[in-house]
């Protein structure tokens, strides 16, 4: 179920009978056609263990189940939206950035402390977000939120890159973070903690990163 985007800030899905998708309860802003929304207590596609994991993990943001025959506009808080296509691999947000996505994918939540072993613990420390992410996997696409604008860095083999934690956004593919400390680098090129932070990223896939130091 591909999404269009109207602009920056707005995109519009099709919703077709016998298919459905999820989004941020409050995120829809208009809609044509038959489409109801329900809350949803099952935890998507994941099941209810995957509901029961999110909880657990301080994952669990509220979610919409869409169902029908129409078109629906999304939106929230004026944030900017970036529409990641997946094609069998596994994204990693943060459960707050979703706006949107398909039905068809699979729910989850990783412990970030299994990427980077303490590090990937403190990585959730120093960028205030949980030590569990979220996971969708499968084919699909999903809308997600960010300050200021997103751009896609490829991440390839023996060619990491580097991202100050607090403008991560999402990463997919094979990859492997890391956080890691560099001394004076904070106070010549990041702002936001105060600490000197670089988030590792490696392996094979793309990262997300925003134009903005702020938290959603």
């Amino acid at each position: 179920m591909p999404f269009r985007e109207i602009n920056s800030k707005m995109v519009e899905a099709t919703v077709v009978p016998g298919q459905r998708m999820f989004s941020q309860r409050g995120a829809m802003l208009a809609y044509r056609g038959d489409v109801t929304f329900t809350p949803n207590i099952a935890g998507g596609q994941g099941g209810l263990a995957s509901m029961i994991g999110r909880r657990v993990a301080g994952e669990a943001t509220p979610l919409m189940t869409v169902e029908g025959n129409g078109t629906v506009m999304f939106g929230h808080g004026g944030h900017h939206i970036q529409v990641i296509a997946l094609t069998g691999d596994t994204l990693y947000v943060e459960a707050d950035r979703l706006l949107a996505f398909d039905g068809t994918l699979e729910q989850g939540t990783m412990f970030m402390g299994s990427q980077g072993g303490v590090m990937g613990m403190v990585r959730g420390q120093v960028t205030g977000q949980g030590l569990f992410t979220t996971t969708l996997k499968g084919h699909g696409s999903v809308a997600v939120m960010a300050h200021g604008g997103v751009i896609e860095l490829p991440i390839a083999p023996g060619r990491p890159v580097h991202v100050d934690p607090q403008a991560y956004v999402a990463h997919h593919g094979d990859v492997r973070n890391k956080l890691s400390t560099a001394l004076g680098w904070r106070d010549m090129v990041g702002r936001g903690s105060g600490e000197a932070f670089q988030l590792e990223l490696s392996g094979s896939g793309a990262v997300y990163v925003q134009a903005s130091e702020e938290k959603l």
